[in-house]
């Protein structure tokens, strides 16, 4: 809990590269706290995008370091802006596909129903 309180006294959280935090990710985005991170090839460089993906915040990622640096500088001169954000950010991840149960769960079961179908037809 002490630690969540501290993302009050974060403007910007900037992700780390090649590893990126995926549950600080979460946290951040969850405290009102942009992040900002780096597109990788691996399923571990691309955990943050994929997060901040389907929160809707695709313009937090970055291509190069050059982009990653310009994102973080752009957010950061207008304060502004980045208060907006902040006080928008938990409603959005809210409405986002990132905490939409329901949809999770009926994707699943259909990916479950779909692997048992095509099981049952290789056995024949």
């Amino acid at each position: 809990m002490e630690t969540l309180r501290e993302y009050g006294l974060v403007d910007i959280a900037l992700d780390t590269f090649p590893f990126p935090g995926g549950t600080t990710t979460c946290e951040a985005l969850w405290m009102g706290v942009p992040v900002v991170a780096m597109s990788g090839v691996t399923f571990a460089e691309r955990q943050a995008i994929s997060l901040l993906a389907n929160a809707g915040h695709r313009e937090w990622i970055a291509t190069s370091e050059e982009e990653y640096m310009g994102i973080v500088f752009d957010l950061a001169a207008d304060p502004v802006r980045l208060a907006q954000v902040r006080s928008n950010l938990r409603h959005e991840l809210q409405s986002s596909p990132l905490m939409d149960a329901p949809r999770f769960v009926a994707l699943l079961e259909d990916a479950y129903r779909r692997m048992w179908l095509k099981w049952c037809r290789n056995q024949a």
